[in-house]
């Protein structure tokens, strides 16, 4: 579903705000009159918004303004996870970047307003590729349109220079895949532990880490469904979402898991995403780096070692998704069955790290 961007609000929503958990509407309400003193208009509109397994999103009516706000997941929040503030300090600085993100508005350091920090942005017209009933859509043409889209915008990221955007000291690049592969372990253990064949992961990731290349802005989770493409044209990308990740480091840990979203959920059962490289008419991983290499100075060497750590991670990431679901502390729909895709994730890691020996 695609709503405009400004003006009236969308049909079908209601008249007086549906407070979904998370929100709270008396602080909200003061803290958006502080924001904008020169529309005064009621809030009217507070809606979760489809998607976003680890922060949440929401759509807000304020008077004639459509807004978006971001927050942390409701408990059960890991220790570097969430963070509003990088958030919004990436979001804001890419904004006059050939990188397309919404426009920031506000960051609201103070957890009294609404229980946790969070910031509001512009709401960005779009379609969301989420299953792969939404991909099979796609002419062979137009697929390719948005593959080499999705490649070119990485590889646009990826050319913006830290310290000429004003996100010099975001991130310390030095020892960046060393750290990665400690982090997630500690996060893999803060969700509850590490299932089967995990750890042995994190120890062949941790014993064969490159060296590497040169720093750049990494978003931290680049895939097809963080990004919001033109309703009009499905081959043009609008808005690069989900910055909560994004750091300085090797660009190729971006391009590894953009691989392993690519086709590494094809044929798991209950997938979360879906798999354009596995399906009739899109073209395959190889076709996807091959447009990203050319469109970038980064060359992909061991981008199995990146696509394994891109396994790992994916499988912490969604061990604490169904943490915090075991615990009654997620809002929304589509949890259950979350951890399914787990042991296959890690066999395929382990694949990936086999392909390079």
């Amino acid at each position: 579903m695609t709503f405009p961007s400004s003006g009236a609000l969308p049909p079908g929503l209601p008249s007086r705000p549906a407070v979904p958990a998370g929100i709270e509407i008396a602080g909200l309400s003061r803290w958006l009159r502080r924001r904008f003193p020169g529309e005064p208009g009621p809030l009217t509109t507070v809606r979760l918004l489809a998607g976003g397994r680890s922060n949440l999103t929401y759509l807000l009516g304020w008077g004639e303004r459509l807004l978006v706000l971001r927050r942390p997941p409701l408990g059960h929040v890991l220790a570097t996870a969430h963070d509003m503030a990088r958030e919004f300090r990436a979001l804001t600085a890419l904004g006059p970047t050939d990188v397309p993100v919404p426009r920031t508005y506000g960051l609201c350091a103070d957890p009294s307003v609404l229980g946790a920090p969070f910031y509001v942005m512009e709401w960005v017209e779009g379609r969301v590729l989420r299953t792969d009933g939404d991909l099979l859509t796609f002419t062979p043409k137009d697929a390719v349109r948005l593959t080499d889209a999705v490649a070119g915008t990485l590889a646009a990221l990826h050319a913006v220079g830290p310290a000429a955007a004003g996100l010099a000291g975001f991130g310390r690049p030095e020892g960046f895949l060393e750290r990665q592969v400690r982090r997630w372990r500690r996060q893999m253990e803060a969700s509850g532990g590490a299932p089967p064949g995990a750890d042995a992961l994190n120890d062949r990731l941790a014993a064969t880490c490159p060296a590497s290349g040169a720093a750049s802005i990494v978003h931290g989770d680049y895939k097809l469904d963080n990004l919001l493409l033109d309703p009009g044209d499905g081959g043009r990308i609008r808005a690069v979402l989900d910055w909560e990740m994004c750091t300085i480091g090797d660009p190729l840990a971006d391009l590894g898991m953009l691989c392993m979203y690519w086709d590494g959920f094809a044929g798991v059962p209950r997938s979360p995403v879906a798999s354009p490289g596995a399906l009739p008419g899109w073209p395959g991983r190889d076709h996807l780096i091959e447009r990203y290499t050319a469109l970038s100075a980064v060359r992909p060497a061991r981008l199995g070692w990146y696509t394994a750590l891109a396994f790992y991670k994916i499988v912490a990431i969604l061990r604490g998704i169904d943490h915090r679901r075991r615990q009654g502390l997620v809002v929304g729909d589509g949890f259950d069955g979350i951890a399914d895709a787990v042991p296959m994730l890690v066999e395929r890691g382990h694949a990936a790290l086999d392909e390079l020996e």
